[in-house]
C-alpha cells in the first residue's frame, strides 16, 4: 500500500555508472562530476531535489566515486586558503553548496548490475517511504524545477510518477517507452512500459527520462524480478511489475532536457548554460559570434 500522508523527503542518485562514453575524462572521475560551466552535473540534480523539498540525498556510488563525497563534504584546506586570501565571496559559495538541513548519505553498489539494482541498494535507507530517483546525466532545465513539478503531482495523486517526453520514433530503441492514456494535459495513466523497443514495436513515442517518484512497493518487485536485459536488474522491469498492482502515472514535465550522457547533449547544455551565466554570458555570446 502507498502511504498517503508521507511526504517525499528522500532522493536516490544512482552514480555508480562507468561513463564510458566520456573516456578518458571519466577514467578516474565520475561522469556526474563533469562540469556544466562551473558546477558539476550532480550538483544541478541535487539542487533540483532541494527545490522540491527533499532533505535526504542518497548517493549509490561505485569505484572511483569518492570525488562526489568530497564535493559535498566540508573542505577545510580550501576554506582556510580562501579565508587567508580574503576571497569571501568564493568562501561563502563553497561553504553553502547545500542548505544546512540537507543530509548526504553514501551507499556502495558492490557491482554494476543496472539501474534497478542501484535503486534496490537504497532500500535500507529509504525503507517504507515513497522516494525520488534522479539521474544526473539528464540535466533538466525547468521552471519550477522538474522534480518540484513531479512532487506536486505525487502529492495530488499519491502514486508513482515517472517523467516522460516525446521523442522521434526512430529513437525509441534508446529509451523505456510507455503506453499511456491522458488524464490531464500533462498527466497520463500508464498501462505498459517497454525497455528500448524498436521503432516498429514501440507502443508510443513517450519516453521515460531520468526522473521518477516511486512508492516503496517497487523494492518488492526489484527483489523478485531478477536480471533482465544485459544481465542487469532493470528499473523498467520493476515498474512494469508494479503496474500490475498500482497505478503509475507518466508526467510530461515543463522544461528542456539535455542528455549529458552524450557528448553532443553535454556540449549543448554547456553552451545554453554559459550563455545565461551571470559572470561570462555576455562575453561568451560575443565569443560564439567571433567563432562563426
Amino acid at each position: 500500500m502507498t502511504h498517503p500522508k508521507k511526504k517525499i523527503t528522500k532522493a536516490v542518485f544512482p552514480v555508480a555508472g562507468m561513463g564510458t562514453r566520456f573516456l578518458p575524462a571519466t577514467k578516474a572521475s565520475p561522469k556526474e562530476m563533469m562540469p556544466i560551466v562551473d558546477k558539476p552535473l550532480i550538483q544541478y540534480a541535487v539542487e533540483e531535489a532541494v527545490a522540491a523539498g527533499i532533505t535526504d540525498m542518497i548517493f549509490v556510488t561505485g569505484r572511483s566515486k569518492r570525488s562526489i563525497e568530497d564535493h559535498f563534504d566540508k573542505a577545510y584546506e580550501l576554506e582556510s586558503e580562501l579565508e587567508r586570501k580574503g576571497k569571501t565571496e568564493l568562501l561563502e559559495f563553497v561553504r553553502n553548496l547545500l542548505p544546512k538541513d540537507i543530509n548526504c548519505i553514501y551507499l556502495r553498489q558492490p557491482e554494476p548490475l543496472g539501474l534497478g539494482h542501484a535503486v534496490l541498494c537504497a532500500y535500507p535507507v529509504v525503507g517504507d517511504e515513497p522516494f525520488a530517483v534522479l539521474l544526473a546525466d539528464d540535466l533538466l532545465d525547468g521552471e519550477p524545477p522538474v522534480m518540484k513539478q513531479m512532487v506536486d503531482t505525487y502529492n495530488y495523486y499519491k502514486t508513482s510518477v515517472i517523467g516522460v517526453q516525446d521523442v522521434p520514433r526512430s529513437d525509441t530503441k534508446s529509451y523505456g517507452i510507455v503506453d499511456a492514456k491522458p488524464l490531464t494535459e500533462s498527466v497520463e495513466q500508464v498501462s505498459r512500459i517497454v525497455e528500448k523497443p524498436s521503432p516498429e514495436e514501440a507502443p508510443s513515442t513517450l519516453a521515460v527520462v531520468g526522473r521518477y517518484i516511486l512508492t516503496p512497493r517497487i523494492f518488492h518487485h526489484l527483489m523478485r524480478i531478477g536480471k533482465g536485459s544485459g544481465g542487469e536488474i532493470q528499473l523498467t522491469d520493476g515498474i512494469a511489475a508494479l503496474l500490475a498492482e498500482e497505478q503509475v502515472l507518466a508526467y510530461r514535465y515543463q522544461g528542456k532536457r539535455y542528455d549529458c550522457g552524450s557528448k553532443i547533449g553535454y556540449l549543448e547544455a554547456t553552451i545554453a548554460f554559459a550563455l545565461r551565466h551571470p559572470d561570462v554570458g555576455t562575453e561568451f555570446a560575443a565569443l560564439l559570434q567571433r567563432m562563426k
